[in-house]
């Protein structure tokens, strides 16, 4: 068995312009299923969709969804079996109508100290996209929208992303507490 290692990764929401990224160590002895798990956390999503990773010419996702045939179980497939190394980019793919389209690329691989330290997001900016918003063109939308208060479904659509949302706005502390009752 290889050593447990940490991975130093840097998510970005494709096309998502001002760019919504993030900045995270996960240890490489998770699941891409439970890597799964924490990018929906550390992205600020709801978990309500389903997903799928692609890793070099391979596709994975959860078998619950009964995924076609060239994919493989994402519950069965550990990061160090795909032997990430420093460089190396995968796509994740979240709500296949909306096509969330996010690019990960392992930054740094460093010995695991404590594995109670992973996982844990470093930094990162923007907020995330309303569920359901249709895509980052959809959002982009959206954004313009609540911008025009003479909109005729204004008030129903600051209803829905809720009067506090501020899409500039990103909450490190907010994001390492969620992970912390994760893990």
């Amino acid at each position: 068995m290889t050593e447990p290692q940490v991975l130093q990764c840097r998510v970005w929401l494709v096309d998502s312009e001002p760019p919504i990224w993030r900045s995270f160590e996960v240890s490489n002895q998770i699941t891409l299923a439970a890597l799964h798990e924490i990018l929906q956390v550390v992205m600020g999503w709801e978990n309500s969709h389903l997903y799928a990773f692609k890793v070099a010419d391979q596709r994975y996702a959860d078998p619950v969804s009964e995924p076609p045939e060239d994919t493989l179980d994402s519950t069965t497939v550990s990061l160090v079996s795909l032997q990430l190394t420093t460089g190396h980019q995968f796509t994740y793919v979240y709500d296949f109508g909306d096509g969330w389209i996010h690019q990960i690329t392992v930054g740094e691989v460093l010995p695991l100290p404590d594995a109670s330290a992973t996982p844990r997001c470093l930094e990162g900016d923007r907020a995330c996209p309303p569920e359901d918003s249709g895509g980052i063109w959809g959002y982009e939308g959206l954004l313009e929208r609540l911008t025009d208060y003479e909109d005729p479904d204004y008030e129903e659509l600051l209803e829905w992303v809720g009067i506090d949302f501020n899409p500039d706005r990103f909450d490190l502390a907010a994001v390492n507490r969620q992970l912390q009752g994760q893990a």
